[in-house]
């Protein structure tokens, strides 16, 4: 995908992700070893927005599987499309000696719908695999990504096992609702990934809103890094339409437009309200 590292830091920063220089040796790693990469670190910390801008810097597409309790198999790998199958029966009456054959052609890879992780493996130019918050499901379905993830493949009770034509990008996250287990752990390399620090943070909002004027970028991290420090139900991150709607006013819009969904109950909506104030009061006119 990338001719060396630097290529990478450099593609990265023109999608607008910036990255620091270990992560992007990870990153290139993960890369160069055909190994997964495994992200974890709070919520909004921009786990998921990395593999979107690898994708991008790539200039490939993403295969994005959304884990969520009670996600199954098929949707992530596919299944017989039995509508095609019953509409293929009635074509196709007469043109079959025996019941082996009609149960032949109804196995066929035609009749299979493929989900984000088959369609990944046959995709020809390498593309990039988004299994988001793995953390949500069960250990049997984070068993199942076990043999796509060492050997590249896929086994189809239907047609049998699809071998990968191109090596994808693999980027596993979590947000640590519960701990992943060890046999994936194994297979991918890790790396921490926590909140920027407010130095970071401004200069990526300096990226967002390139008009703004600096104090601007610096209070908006400041909000940020302030609300972190109080017990709010998630930790808050920058939203770019909060930071859009703050420009040209004289302080910024309060969340939740611009701190997510960080504040999900009045008891934090008041301790946030009170932060608020106190970061106003202590920022000696900054928006003023």
């Amino acid at each position: 995908m990338f001719k060396s590292n630097e290529d990478r830091t450099n593609r990265l920063k023109a999608t607008g992700y910036f990255i620091d220089p270990v992560m992007t040796k990870v990153v290139y790693l993960a890369g160069e070893m055909q190994k997964p990469l495994l992200l974890e670190g709070p919520a909004g910390s921009g786990k998921t927005q990395l593999a979107v801008s690898v994708a991008k810097a790539a200039g490939t597409h993403i295969e994005r599987l959304q884990c969520y309790r009670g996600v199954t198999e098929d949707q992530a790998i596919g299944k017989c499309d039995e509508g095609l199958q019953r509409l293929y029966m009635e074509f196709a009456r007469g043109d079959h000696a025996d019941w082996q054959s009609v149960q032949a052609s109804l196995k066929g890879r035609d009749f299979f719908r493929a989900g984000p992780l088959m369609r990944a493996l046959e995709c020809e130019p390498p593309c990039v695999v988004l299994i988001d918050e793995l953390d949500k499901v069960d250990e049997g379905f984070e068993a199942m990504l076990l043999e796509i993830l060492s050997a590249w493949q896929l086994s189809i009770p239907e047609f049998g096992t699809v071998e990968a034509k191109s090596i994808p990008f693999v980027a596993l996250t979590s947000n640590e609702e519960r701990r992943l287990g060890d046999p994936n752990r194994r297979r991918s390399l890790y790396v921490r990934v926590e909140h920027p620090t407010s130095a970071r943070e401004a200069e990526i909002i300096a990226s967002r809103t390139p008009d703004a004027e600096e104090t601007f970028h610096r209070g908006m991290a400041g909000i940020a890094l302030s609300f972190r420090n109080y017990s709010l139900e998630k930790p808050s991150s920058v939203h770019k339409e909060g930071m859009r709607a703050s420009l040209g006013r004289k302080r910024p819009v309060f969340p939740p437009s611009t701190c997510g969904g960080s504040i999900a109950t009045m008891e934090a909506w008041k301790r946030a309200s009170y932060a608020y104030g106190v970061l106003l009061r202590r920022s000696g006119g900054l928006w003023s």
